[in-house]
């Protein structure tokens, strides 16, 4: 029984609607009541339930214990198990006696019901049922809540997304019955995007696309190597050519282009149908080209569905059945327990599409669709939770949304959900506001960011502002050149974006933390890198994995345009030797080893955690934990930085190891850095430059070289300056303090002061418009006094100004 077949089974269900209709969705209440399958389940065998808790890399139990759910009503999703369909049931009650919602058949282990809850406080639990009537126990009961305002987007359920889907020819990203109306606009409101259509299609017309199926791998290619690079992206952007032309044809065509736009476009997919689905192009042997083959075929094949004949049309549909199960077969259901694989997480929206295009001509797309609908409401997006924030940095955040951002199109038009009705999609764009400020270049933790520019955002965060109608948003484009239309036939279906009304930040805090991936932004201002001093850090619940690799309690600094302290490599080729054996570890970034070693390498294992974060218009702490991350774990990593705006940053770290053990502090900048004696160093990038003192320890051995290791590979010319700070005498437990002051043009700064005092430390500080006081406990037990001023276990700041004083306390979990 598929999942939501409840909803057209009455030989199974009952169902009991307090408020409204169901397929109305203006209902507060649904209780679907098995009648005969209870009965099975209640004369069937005991079955094992797998009940472990999640490991890392793994979804978890959601709704958690005790969690407060993001969106109403939330996503069920639990561990799976072979041969098992599920039970669910939730109720306000901890013994479950009076049912809110229950389901049984299940095909998956997740479930988005297709109704809201009132707010209070649930509880769920679930149980299996394999093909022979055998039932498990039921699961721990885990309880969560659901606030009064809380956004709302039910699921509805699989008998009515299919039949929303047309049953004629185009349904991806428009629907027969709009095709009138698109003609229309294409000689009117649309006239600039369909002329721009017009030119793509006659260069294609005038130099038709290559159609001979593209090279396997020779034997013996070594993967990641240059040679295997150079084929398996090229092979990519050769598909991307032949069917995302054939695409860009079929649809000009559709709203008034030539009838040869057409028939070139059958041209070119038939004879890429003559592809091996399993060869060159296929998913499991090169995705990078397999994604772009199945989703561009797709939309051809809708496109031009009525130029081809039935024995055709047979053709296409004989090879997306092969390249459709090839997909579904590797993603469902492991991406739903499992989903923090990078490519798959555009793969499963790209076999959506497929789904929609054959849907009822192929046997088993809409089981392809369900599971496509069903990651979408239950466990995305992965890299990040309702914050809006992106693990694995503003590049991938940037290519992959701007992805999912065609699926939310489809969605749309073809079953009518909104995407952006999901709570991320009401925060996003800030990630782009307080990590790329307007003229900023360099784009944080997360791979092929280093010199990512805050203008690339442009056309990402205009579809943002447009989508949410967000002033913020919307200011932050204008600030870099005003909104960017997507290009081709997606910018053609979304027309002229609507009009957003810009609104500037000025009430914003120029701070924020992204708190589900563990990053803080820091910044004096937003509107303007060139005039901003800017620190980020990372703690993060995700830890090492993926394209979010760098070592937890790092920080990265950049000041009036410049990068001064950097993430340092460049990505030669993904796994390459540089990239694992550098970048992926913790010596490449601003960080600390112990006795050589660092924290586990691109793992979810090796997690952080920032434990506190407080911001004030003059002062920024956050502090992040990172013991466990180490490969040979330590007893203690706590990392504070206070950065006292807007020049004066403070790093303070508290090490514990298990044994007495060296310690090296690294550092990262584009240039050579000047050991100046004295546990002093300075870093200058043309007029701007960062004075650092190490106040504590003494008597550290500094090093430094221009030379990675291992280099990357010889077409790489780059190279960047790398210095480490090392202890000399071995200690079970070590405190750095150290101070980084930012200046430009020359600017003098007294040196900063500390002392050591029992219990901690006492840092002072001049300031230009008055002083700052911190003093910095040792343990959470410790109790540091420095005048009238005293702390247990808590940092404390006091900044005075020549006016008033202001203070803060940070602790370990504030």
């Amino acid at each position: 029984m598929h999942a939501g077949s409840s909803f057209h089974s009455q030989s199974n269900y009952s169902l009991f609607v307090e408020k409204g209709d169901l397929m109305s969705r203006n209902y507060r209440l649904a209780v679907a009541i098995p009648l005969l399958g209870m009965a099975v389940f209640a004369h069937g065998t005991t079955l094992p339930l797998d009940q472990s808790p999640a490991r890392p890399g793994e979804w978890g139990y959601r709704p958690a214990m005790d969690t407060t759910c993001a969106v109403n009503p939330p996503s069920f999703v639990w561990r799976p198990q072979k041969g098992r369909t599920w039970h669910l049931q939730c109720s306000s009650d901890p013994l479950f006696q009076k049912l809110t919602w229950e389901i049984v058949g299940l095909d998956l282990n997740c479930h988005c019901p297709p109704m809201t809850f009132k707010p209070g406080t649930y509880f769920w639990r679930y149980r299996g049922k394999d093909a022979r009537g055998g039932v498990s126990a039921w699961s721990k009961t885990r309880s969560f809540s659901i606030a009064t305002d809380t956004p709302t987007m039910p699921m509805p359920p699989r008998s009515e997304l299919l039949s929303r889907i047309p049953a004629r020819h185009p349904r991806l990203f428009l629907r027969p019955e709009k095709l009138p109306e698109l003609r229309r606009l294409a000689q009117t409101d649309l006239k600039k995007q369909y002329e721009g259509l017009l030119k793509s299609c006659e260069r294609l017309l005038k130099d038709p696309p290559d159609t001979t199926e593209p090279p396997l791998y020779p034997d013996g290619t070594i993967r990641g190597s240059d040679p295997w690079r150079e084929i398996w992206w090229g092979n990519r952007r050769y598909t991307q050519t032949v069917l995302g032309g054939a695409a860009t044809l079929g649809f000009t065509r559709l709203v008034g282009g030539p009838e040869r736009y057409g028939l070139e476009a059958k041209r070119l997919l038939l004879e890429c149908a003559k592809w091996d689905p399993r060869g060159s192009t296929g998913y499991r042997y090169n995705d990078e080209a397999g994604m772009p083959y199945n989703y561009y075929f797709s939309r051809t094949y809708t496109f031009v569905h009525d130029l081809l004949n039935e024995s055709e049309r047979d053709i296409c549909r004989t090879v997306m059945k092969v390249r459709g199960e090839e997909m579904y077969r590797h993603l469902c259901p492991k991406h739903i327990w499992q989903p923090y694989g990078s490519h798959a997480n555009r793969a499963w929206h790209f076999l959506g599409e497929v789904a929609i295009a054959f849907h009822d001509e192929i046997e088993g797309a809409d089981d392809w669709l369900w599971f496509a609908m069903n990651v979408f409401y239950n466990v995305y997006p992965v890299w990040s939770d309702a914050d809006g924030g992106w693990h694995e940095g503003a590049s991938y955040w940037d290519s992959y949304q701007k992805r999912f951002t065609w699926w939310a199109d489809v969605m749309r038009e073809a079953m009518g959900v909104n995407a952006f009705d999901k709570p991320y999609y009401s925060q996003a764009g800030y990630y782009a506001m307080y990590l790329l400020p307007p003229g900023k270049v360099g784009g944080g933790f997360g791979d092929l960011t280093a010199r990512r520019r805050a203008e690339q955002t442009s056309e990402l965060i205009s579809t943002f502002a447009a989508q949410a109608q967000n002033p913020h948003w919307q200011w932050y484009v204008d600030q870099m050149g005003g909104a960017v239309e997507a290009g081709g036939y997606t910018g053609f279906i979304r027309g002229a974006l609507p009009k957003v009304t810009p609104g500037e930040p000025g009430t914003l805090p120029t701070s924020r933390l992204f708190s589900g991936i563990g990053q803080a932004f820091l910044n004096t201002q937003i509107t303007d890198a060139g005039e901003s001093v800017q620190v980020v850090f990372k703690s993060s619940p995700f830890g090492t994995q993926s394209h979010g690799y760098e070592a937890n309690n790092s920080f990265l600094l950049w000041a009036y345009g410049k990068r001064l302290l950097i993430r340092s490599g460049y990505r030669d080729s993904y796994g390459s030797d540089h990239h694992r054996n550098w970048m992926w570890s913790t010596r490449s970034v601003n960080n600390i080893t112990v006795n050589g070693v660092g924290q586990g390498r691109r793992t979810s294992a090796a997690r952080g955690k920032i434990t506190a974060f407080k911001t004030t218009p003059t002062i920024d702490v956050v502090t992040g934990e990172a013991a466990s991350a180490y490969e040979d774990p330590l007893t203690r990593f706590t990392r504070s930085l206070l950065f006292i705006k807007p020049n004066l940053l403070i790093v303070y770290d508290r090490l514990a190891a298990p044994k007495p053990s060296t310690y090296e502090y690294w550092l990262h900048a584009l240039n050579e850095m000047d050991v100046l004696g004295e546990n002093r160093v300075r870093v200058q990038v043309d007029d701007v430059r960062c004075d650092i003192q190490f106040l504590t320890p003494e008597h550290l051995t500094f090093t430094q070289t221009d030379q990675y290791d291992p280099n990357p590979r010889p077409r790489i010319k780059l190279r960047e300056w790398h210095l480490t700070a090392a202890t000399t005498s071995k200690r079970q437990q070590m405190e750095f303090v150290t101070a980084y002051r930012i200046s430009r043009g020359g600017h003098a700064f007294k040196p900063v002061s500390l002392e050591r005092q029992p219990g901690g430390y006492v840092l002072q500080a001049e300031l230009e418009d008055g002083s700052v006081t911190a003093l910095l406990p040792i343990d959470d037990q410790d109790s540091v006094q420095f005048g009238p001023d005293a702390t247990t276990g808590q940092i404390l700041i006091r900044r005075s100004f020549t006016d008033q004083p202001e203070d803060i306390l940070v602790g370990r979990g504030s």
